[in-house]
């Protein structure tokens, strides 16, 4: 947002001029969507969108800077009190030859605009003048009965983009809301399509679903629904939602930094311990378009949480200290957590304890490879296992000073 159109007004605010301004024009235009849905269930909206009769010709004649950005379907954004708002003509869309963009549409009323909306939740208009809903499909009162439900025939809807059954299960976790069954059904029937997608879109509800809802809900309802095997790629091979299920209880949503983890949770839930490992995590990521960053979260989370799972009894001083000081070190022991709580309290002592030795849990090294070069070792095979080496003795307080180091590196370099 530039500083020079920012005047300290709230978003909504904001979308309340452009309504009130669309209306001085002699337009028809309301709120409409997740601001509404969101305000009725008592959430702050951080967005909000207008929808009108004006066609772009006409909310560029009201709002000379609009940008367009879907000229056949009518979009605009425009920039008011530092926010951009989304201004879209009232359409209805005909057939869908990709499943996610109607081969046309036709500029309409809100009567006509309404049908061809995904959810009841999310069909409504407000007038913001003065809160009064606007619901020609009867989403207020799904939203008291806690129901999800298609507006108008629900197979339909989703043949027009499939990946609406996503954004179902997305909501009904986020919201914690029950899929009507009609619904629920239409989904089940269509659930093949899914993997007709683009994995950047399916990877795109992953992360939202990861990080803003309960996850337990959404991959529980994945499963019933039939959706799990084309996100994955295959069945599950085990069972029980303990870590999913427990994530969601310390670490609630909304919470951004929560999509490694909840992968995570979901992988070992669903294959066990045993049968999630690098090239399964380097499945999932192709699958799901994951960044480098995301994939090699995920793959740290799983190697930490397996290194939890059956090394940490076995392990000397360096070791235990080299997992306890990585970053991901308390994502992978929340995992472990749901099974193992006795385990972990003796985990989490010992790391107490570690931490307050002389060195600490992760000290600066003493040794660095240009002091080893400095004392006549060529680098070379072999040159990074005495630098880790020497960094293990620090980390037992088997030496302190980079003398001591250095010649602990030539003594292994001489023997060696």
């Amino acid at each position: 947002m530039s500083s020079e159109s920012r005047d300290n007004r709230t978003i909504r605010a904001a979308a309340a001029d452009l309504v009130q301004r669309l209306r001085d024009a002699g337009h028809v235009a309301y709120f409409v969507g997740g601001c509404v849905r969101d305000r009725l269930l008592g959430i702050e909206p951080t967005e909000y969108d207008i929808a009108t009769d004006a066609v772009p010709d006409e909310v560029r004649g009201v709002f000379p800077g609009a940008r367009l950005v879907g000229e056949s379907f009518g979009v605009m954004l425009v920039r008011s009190h530092g926010h951009v708002i989304e201004i879209a003509t009232f359409r209805t869309e005909g057939s869908s030859s990709d499943h996610r963009h109607p081969d046309h549409v036709e500029f309409t009323n809100e009567h006509e605009d309404v049908k061809r909306r995904d959810f009841t939740i999310n069909g409504m208009f407000e007038d913001p003048a003065d809160g009064r809903v606007v619901d020609y499909v009867g989403g207020q009162d799904d939203l008291e009965a806690r129901r999800l439900r298609a507006i108008g025939e629900p197979a339909n809807r989703f043949v027009e983009d499939h990946l609406r059954m996503l954004r179902a299960v997305r909501f009904a976790a986020r919201y914690d809301l029950e899929i009507d069954p009609p619904t629920a059904d239409a989904i089940r029937d269509q659930a093949g399509s899914l993997s007709g997608v683009s994995s950047e879109r399916v990877g795109q509800e992953v992360r939202r679903m990861c990080t803003g809802g309960l996850l337990v809900r959404a991959v529980d309802l994945l499963a019933a629904l039939e959706l799990d095997v084309a996100i994955l790629g295959d069945a599950a091979t085990h069972g029980g939602m303990s870590r999913c299920a427990h994530l969601d209880d310390v670490d609630p949503s909304p919470s951004p930094n929560r999509f490694e983890p909840a992968l995570a949770a979901w992988l070992l839930d669903r294959y066990g311990v045993d049968a999630v490992d690098g090239s399964r995590c380097e499945g999932v990521g192709d699958r799901l378009v994951c960044s480098n960053q995301e994939r090699a979260r995920l793959e740290s989370i799983v190697k930490a949480h397996r290194m939890i799972s059956f090394e940490w009894e076995e392990m000397d001083i360096a070791r235990r200290k080299r997992l306890a000081s990585s970053p991901v070190f308390k994502d992978a022991l929340c995992l472990f957590a749901a099974d193992h709580a006795a385990q972990v309290e003796a985990i989490e002592h010992e790391v107490k304890r570690l931490a307050a030795t002389p060195s600490g849990l992760a000290p600066a090294p003493l040794v660095m490879g240009q002091h080893l070069i400095e004392a006549g070792l060529n680098p070379g095979p072999g040159f990074g296992d005495v630098l880790d080496a020497i960094y293990d003795a620090q980390l037992e307080d088997r030496l302190t000073t980079r003398s001591e180091g250095v010649a602990l590196g030539l003594e292994m370099s001489n023997s060696g």
